[in-house]
């Protein structure tokens, strides 16, 4: 089960963001730190100083300023509902739809991500609780291969890559047939 004391950011990092990098993101900003940081400390971290650490090449998003913001605005969240500890919002969720409202609630995550975030807990780190992969919706199945929720291997990264260029494709395409 994962334990984190932060909500990293990556979870936030993969939007518009080659998603190696995004997931690189907690380590970097631990290295630029010199440790890693409590909610706590990223909550009353000075904005401008927590900007210039995301800003610093190579940034850890392509919109540092926005993405630092977020972070810390998750890290107050958790200090002030989940006493520090982010691992609360999945261990102490009654069941998969609170634990999707739980998700939903923080900054940044629409219906989308929070789904791709309950997927994420239940198919890599066991967080199940009943009605988990309901909550998930599309990505809840195993077969899924629509999220990074589903990717195990680099077999599973080339399935993941294929259903969103198949995807943004579609989306275009009924763009135009809108015209």
């Amino acid at each position: 089960m994962p334990r984190s004391r932060y909500i990293h950011p990556a979870a936030y990092c993969d939007q518009q963001f080659p998603l190696e990098r995004a997931f690189s993101a907690p380590y970097e900003l631990s290295r630029r730190l010199g440790h890693e940081p409590t909610a706590e400390e990223l909550a009353d971290f000075d904005p401008e100083a927590l900007t210039a650490i995301f800003a610093t090449p190579p940034a850890l998003h392509r919109f540092p300023k926005a993405m630092a913001a977020r972070v810390q605005e998750a890290c107050r969240i958790v200090v002030d509902t989940y006493g520090g500890e982010a691992e609360s919002i999945w261990t102490t969720a009654g069941d998969g739809k609170e634990l999707f409202k739980r998700v939903s609630a923080l900054p940044g995550f629409g219906k989308q991500k929070a789904q791709i975030f309950v997927a994420l807990l239940g198919k890599r780190f066991g967080v199940r609780p009943a009605g988990w992969r309901e909550a998930a919706g599309a990505y809840g199945p195993d077969d899924a291969y629509k999220s990074v929720a589903d990717i195990v291997d680099a077999a599973a990264l080339v399935k993941v890559r294929e259903y969103k260029q198949q995807a943004k494709a579609d989306a275009k395409a009924a763009a135009a047939a809108k015209k």
